[in-house]
């Protein structure tokens, strides 16, 4: 049975009681945006509610996220599944994706750069048949924010095994979409009772603050986030020039660095591209004059 037609349904304005008060933290989270490909919004009039505010606020996640050097991570189903691996969904819910083999990709306004990461999607939980645990674990990150779509069905699954994985799971509520206000509803119910902490995106947003790596071991593990490789490849003279750091991600560092209050610029970074020369400029921690404007 396919995906029903899905009806417009007010976004949630207002945050639930949840059981637990996590804090985001910068250091510890990962963003993961669920599912968020134009098969999936195809089921809904994307001028209607709840769609504009799903794209404007998981946009605006995203942008945060490159700003604090918080790895994004994309989930997307494959446009060709045998029916081995589309396994049990072909009963649930036909062939899906495979039968819009042209409606694979990511929405335009949420397109992935090429520092984030995409995911085969192959079940419910992002994390089933994904090597989505392990790189976290690789990069010390504890912390899950979850959008996309569907609420009640891949991100609420996706937020129980995070749980079971002692991953603190943020649902933002205001950037997740379902097949309807009850089931919507109903997920972050779920959630906020039973495995993990429900939030609005300005929330997070706020909660979210620039941090410094507090030791080199932590300066390793996100260099090699960034460079998707394990923490223990990388040596503290290696030229991280010659792993593959590009422009583009030192100045992701850069602008997470002088957030956070270190007065540091791009050829300091460039001219001595080790972890050694960086943690010592680390360390000197001078105040930046604009930090916090």
């Amino acid at each position: 049975m396919a995906i029903p037609k899905i009806a417009s349904y007010p976004m949630p304005v207002q945050a639930l009681d949840n059981r637990v008060n996590w804090q985001p933290n910068a250091r510890r989270a990962v963003l993961l945006v669920h599912d968020m490909q134009d098969y999936f919004l195809d089921f809904y009039d994307r001028n209607s509610a709840p769609i504009p505010e799903l794209i404007a606020n998981t946009r605006r996640l995203i942008d945060k996220a490159h700003a604090l050097g918080i790895p994004v991570v994309y989930t997307a189903q494959l446009p060709e599944q045998t029916p081995v691996e589309r396994g049990l969904l072909q009963a649930m819910w036909g062939p899906g994706l495979t039968a819009q083999p042209q409606r694979k990709n990511i929405v335009a306004a949420l397109a992935p750069q090429p520092q984030d990461i995409v995911l085969d999607k192959w079940r419910y939980s992002a994390f089933q048949k994904s090597s989505l645990l392990e790189m976290m674990r690789n990069q010390a990150r504890d912390q899950l924010m979850i959008c996309g779509i569907y609420a009640h069905i891949g991100c609420m699954m996706t937020a129980c095994e995070a749980f079971m994985n002692d991953i603190q799971a943020f649902f933002v509520a205001d950037a997740l979409a379902d097949f309807s206000a009850h089931e919507h509803d109903m997920a972050l119910r779920y959630v906020a009772q039973r495995c993990g902490l429900t939030i609005l995106t300005q929330t997070l947003v706020a909660g979210l603050q620039a941090a410094l790596p507090a030791s080199m071991t932590e300066l390793k593990s996100l260099i090699a986030g960034s460079l998707k490789i394990p923490a223990s490849e990388l040596q503290d003279e290696d030229n991280l020039l010659d792993w593959g750091l590009d422009s583009i991600r030192i100045m992701s560092l850069l602008e997470n660095w002088r957030r956070a209050g270190l007065d540091i610029t791009f050829m300091a970074l460039a001219e001595q591209p080790t972890l050694a020369a960086w943690w010592a400029l680390l360390c000197r921690r001078e105040p930046s004059p604009t930090a916090g404007a």
